[in-house]
């Protein structure tokens, strides 16, 4: 059945809306027109449309039945045309039959019980095991919280309540000796050291290559005297006038003119150019495109040199933690540079005078210094990384051992916990497979019932109880017959065999549909749903009716009422009126309309377009005027003293007067005593008088004693009379005088002492 029932953002509901708790097999709900009754209906009748997208119902067990529901929408949907649906009931079956069915049916509300009792333990279990976790994850991180100060560093990555429980769990798991741990005095020393500002990695300085350049430097053509050919004819005179740097100098501006570029006179003709050649042969010409060729090497080996040093030495001065002794690099750079310039003088030189030896300065012992210096830093820097390496490791370890040090301290609330919680869970999962095995025999039974059924059903019978019930209250002008167009289909007549369904009143229609609503509900539109269990949705089932028929229809809901408590298909009614009268009819069950475990009532109001909702468990919130007699004389301490009197009078007037036909000298004669009757006659008197004037100031006694003087003189009116149990029943609740037992004697002596006497 219904657990609860959400209606929000829809109608009169607004988005937080309402939420219908505790509902029994019997609900009242009780709302003036407008005030949302039928929208809660329309949403049982069918949950899945759009405009109820924010509303939920939740089923006991997670089991939804079939939900019937009787409003204006059930009218026009199923008396809409002349031919109206049948309704299958088990009216054919034999008497073997129907004690099958209900064998069957039986067995599947047991297994359904089952379901329920299996579901119940299960959610309990459940909670149990969120309350077991809960608790433990509260413990653990008051855990926490106790070292969070000392070892915050190593409760990094699990400053969450769940991680850091799911980690002591895992290590006490995990290392099954956990007495051989580090104390708090060992790891608080070992965090001063371990946990403050964690050292970086640095960069290893560049490599320094000089071996290129060194070579460059050491190449023995710087030394070497580049001379022209011998065995030229002009080579002795070249060569005794040292003149072979001069004259290669002047022979690129002979190859194109006869003019001489030292005489300036027209001496060059083609045997001089070639004799010139001879002397300035490939030899000469291959030694000077080396030196060319060494030259720019060695400005591009030096350039390079020079910009990785400078950038290296700017980047070091910046560098607070730099190991690199950047003073002394700046002078051997200095110092390089120099040589480096002297050495590019001296090749520019032996590239204008090949002839001419030069000598290259080496640098070699200058770069080796500034190597050394790169060396010693890079020592420096590789031994401060193994030093943070070691400190990574030695971190690791502490908070390695950090957390075995939490875990042996909590060891005996984890082993209590996960033995605890194993047991709950291992009981959670066998509830678990419990209710799957009843699903499956309700399923079983539900199945077996059906086929059972299946031979058994007929509209008939249905057709049948319409009519009886329509003649036995009266109608009498029209019958229900089977349709002749439609199989398992009726038809309104009236009794000259016209259709009846154009001429019918809007109250006839009213409670012919309810009757036909009545028999669905017992039976079903198809034969395999005959038996099904269903929850039933009464809204406003007597409007358009004259109130003879109310009481009719009250009647009726008064026996769906009773088969629900006493056990059929209809598991639970939900009932929605905004009619006092048919209200109170309804609710009033086996003699009473209060106190009954299986049922509950409401009262559904709206106020600026916004419904609520006031729960009264159950007491019913719909009283007569008699019984709101008797309520305003039980809360009388709470009101005017004034007003009792006229209270007492009323209710004395309506029970023995009008309904006991009983006069004031009858009620005072159920007195045996002379005395008795002289104190219920001044009862009668002090009501009467106490009814239709207020008492002055002239009074000794204050009005509030007299009160409780005649109230047990009114109590022992019913008791003299043979009503007690009326009295009993009607001041049930009243923590004075319910259960008391005065006898008339001690009325008598109060009165006397008090009213007489006085």
């Amino acid at each position: 059945m219904i657990e609860s029932l959400k209606l929000a953002n829809v109608a009169t509901y607004d988005n937080d809306g309402i939420v219908i708790n505790n509902l029994k097999e019997i609900n009242f709900f009780y709302g003036a027109n407008g005030c949302g009754k039928t929208t809660a209906s329309n949403y049982l009748s069918d949950t899945s449309l759009e405009k109820y997208h924010n509303c939920s119902i939740t089923w006991r067990n997670n089991q939804p039945l079939s939900t019937l529901v009787y409003n204006k929408e059930f009218r026009d949907k199923n008396f809409s045309s002349s031919d109206i649906a049948g309704v299958f009931t088990l009216g054919e079956a034999t008497t073997e039959q129907l004690a099958e069915i209900k064998f069957k049916k039986s067995e599947q509300e047991e297994f359904e019980k089952q379901l329920t009792a299996y579901t119940k333990d299960h959610l309990s279990k459940t909670t149990e095991q969120d309350t077991l976790s809960t608790e433990f994850t509260d413990k653990c991180w008051s855990l926490f919280k106790k070292y969070e100060v000392d070892f915050k560093e190593a409760f990094k990555g699990f400053q969450k309540k769940d991680l850091f429980k799911s980690k002591i769990i895992r290590l006490h798991t995990e290392n099954e000796n956990l007495n051989d741990t580090c104390d708090y005095d060992t790891l608080k020393n070992r965090s001063l050291t371990i946990l403050g500002e964690k050292p970086q990695l640095y960069n290893l300085l560049i490599n320094i290559e000089f071996e290129e350049i060194d070579v460059t430097e050491s190449n023995s053509i710087w030394k070497e005297i580049i001379t022209g050919k011998h065995d030229v004819d002009i080579a002795g005179l070249i060569e005794s006038l040292s003149c072979q740097d001069w004259v290669n100098h002047g022979r690129r501006y002979i190859n194109s003119s006869k003019t001489c570029p030292f005489c300036q006179k027209d001496t060059i003709d083609d045997e001089f150019k070639f004799k010139i050649e001879q002397f300035f042969d490939k030899s000469y010409e291959l030694k000077i495109k080396t030196i060319k060729n060494l030259a720019f090497d060695y400005h591009q080996q030096s350039s390079q040199i020079l910009r990785i040093l400078k950038s290296t030495l700017q980047q070091e001065k910046e560098n607070i933690n730099s190991k690199l002794d950047a003073d002394e690099l700046g002078l051997t750079l200095t110092i390089l540079e120099s040589q480096i310039s002297t050495n590019l003088m001296a090749i520019n030189n032996k590239l204008e005078k090949p002839s001419e030896k030069v000598e290259l300065t080496s640098t070699k012992k200058t770069l080796e210094v500034i190597i050394n210096l790169f060396h010693k830093a890079n020592s420096q820097i590789i031994d401060h990384n193994k030093i943070v390496t070691n400190y990574e490791l030695e971190r690791e370890l502490f908070i390695k051992d950090t957390w075995l040090f939490l875990t042996a301290e909590f060891k005996d609330e984890v082993s209590f916990f996960i033995r605890k919680h194993k047991g709950v869970s291992k009981a959670a999962e066998a509830l678990k497979y419990k209710i799957h095995e009843c699903k499956i025999k309700i399923e079983s039974k539900k199945a077996e019932i059906t086929i059972l059924s299946r031979n058994t059903t007929s509209v008939q019978p249905a057709v049948n109880e319409i009519n009886r019930t329509l003649k036995a209250y009266g109608f009498i002008n029209f019958e229900i017959l089977p349709s002749e167009r439609l199989e398992n289909h009726y038809v309104i007549k009236r009794q000259n065999g016209d259709l009846a369904f154009e001429s019918l009143s809007e109250g006839e229609v009213t409670f012919i549909t309810f009757l036909y609503f009545v028999q669905l509900a017992n039976g079903a539109a198809k034969q395999d749903d005959i038996t099904q269990n269903r929850v039933v949705v009464i809204d406003d089932p007597i409007s358009s009716l004259d109130s003879n028929v109310l009481y009719i229809v009250s009647a009726i809901v008064k026996g769906m009422i009773s088969s629900v408590k006493t056990g059929s298909s209809i598991k639970q009614i939900l009932l929605f009126t905004h009619n006092i009268y048919f209200h109170k009819e309804a609710s009033f069950q086996n003699g009473r309309s209060n106190g009954c475990n299986k049922t509950h009532f409401w009262i559904i109001r709206k106020s600026n377009n916004r419904t609520s909702l006031n729960f009264h468990e159950q007491k019913n919130p719909i009283n007569s005027a008699y019984e709101l007699m008797w309520k305003e004389l039980k809360d009388r301490r709470h009101r005017s003293g004034i007003s009792t009197p006229n209270i007492m009078r009323r209710i004395l007037e309506n029970y023995f007067k009008i309904l006991g036909k009983l006069s004031d000298e009858d009620i005072v004669t159920k007195f045996e005593r002379n005395e008795e009757q002289k104190i219920c006659l001044s009862l009668l008197h002090w009501i009467n008088d106490g009814s239709h004037c207020i008492p002055d100031d002239l009074f000794i006694q204050t009005i509030d004693d007299q009160i409780e003087v005649y109230l047990r003189v009114f109590k022992n009116i019913f008791i003299k009379s043979g009503h007690e149990s009326h009295y009993v029943m009607m001041m049930a609740g009243d923590e004075l005088y319910e259960g008391e037992h005065q006898n008339l004697n001690e009325a008598d002596q109060i009165y006397s002492n008090v009213v007489v006497g006085s």
